[in-house]
Order: C-alpha cells, then sequence, then structure tokens
C-alpha cells in the first residue's frame, strides 16, 4: 500500500498532467512524464490520446477532470514500485501550468447560497 504523502502526490501529479492537456505547456509537461516513466511506450501512447481528447472535445475541462483519476492511478502505481521517483514527480508538478478558478456567491435576507469547486457539497437540513 502506498503511504499517505505519496498517495497525495500521485494525485496532485495527475492534476498536472490534465491540467496542461491542449495548452502550451502539454509538450514540456509530456516529455517529463515520459521521462518519469522512463520512456515507457504505452504511456507515450497513453498520453497522446488523452490528450487528443481533451483537444478534441467541446468540454475539455470535463474530459480533464474525467482523465484525472486515471492519472493518479498511473503515477501512484509507478511511485508504490518506484518510490525514489517522488522528487522528479514533484518538480514535474512544479513546472507545471497553474489553474485558476474563481467564484463569487451572494445572497440576501434569509437566502441560503451554496457553492462548490472541483467537487461535491452534501448538505444536511436539520427538520
Amino acid at each position: 500500500m502506498l503511504e499517505e504523502s505519496l498517495t497525495a502526490l500521485a494525485a496532485a501529479g495527475g492534476g498536472a498532467v490534465v491540467a496542461a492537456m491542449a495548452t502550451d505547456a502539454w509538450q514540456v509537461t509530456r516529455d517529463g512524464v515520459v521521462r518519469l516513466f522512463r520512456g515507457r511506450a504505452e504511456v507515450e501512447g497513453r498520453l497522446e490520446e488523452d490528450a487528443a481528447l481533451v483537444e478534441g472535445s467541446e468540454d475539455p475541462d470535463g474530459v480533464r477532470q474525467a482523465l484525472l483519476p486515471a492519472w493518479g492511478v498511473r503515477l501512484g502505481a509507478l511511485l508504490a514500485e518506484h518510490p525514489e521517483y517522488a522528487d522528479e514527480l514533484r518538480q514535474l508538478i512544479g513546472a507545471a501550468p497553474r489553474t485558476h478558478s474563481e467564484q463569487h456567491n451572494t445572497a440576501h435576507d434569509n437566502a441560503r447560497v451554496f457553492g462548490v469547486q472541483h467537487g461535491n457539497i452534501v448538505f444536511h437540513r436539520d427538520p
């Protein structure tokens, strides 16, 4: 079982990989992932296929969200086999493009407002 810090690192790495797909940073990120996996052809092919899905989609962010868990799992499996690659993955994450999300919510009078980005919201109301 992968230790918690490496699991979190793998998830962050997956986020960095999919965030870069179909952006100006893609080639650098792609090359870094290929190096991290030591040139495994199947990884290179998967990167190209997934990037093409993002680029060709009418909803690229939705495709990125769908791909994120798979890349987290792939990177987690790599770190389970080679925990010594963790520093390389940290460097790759540091070089990845940053995403920015902004949300403004306003409630007036007795209204309630609920907002969430990139996740779920659960609301329980007392009777």
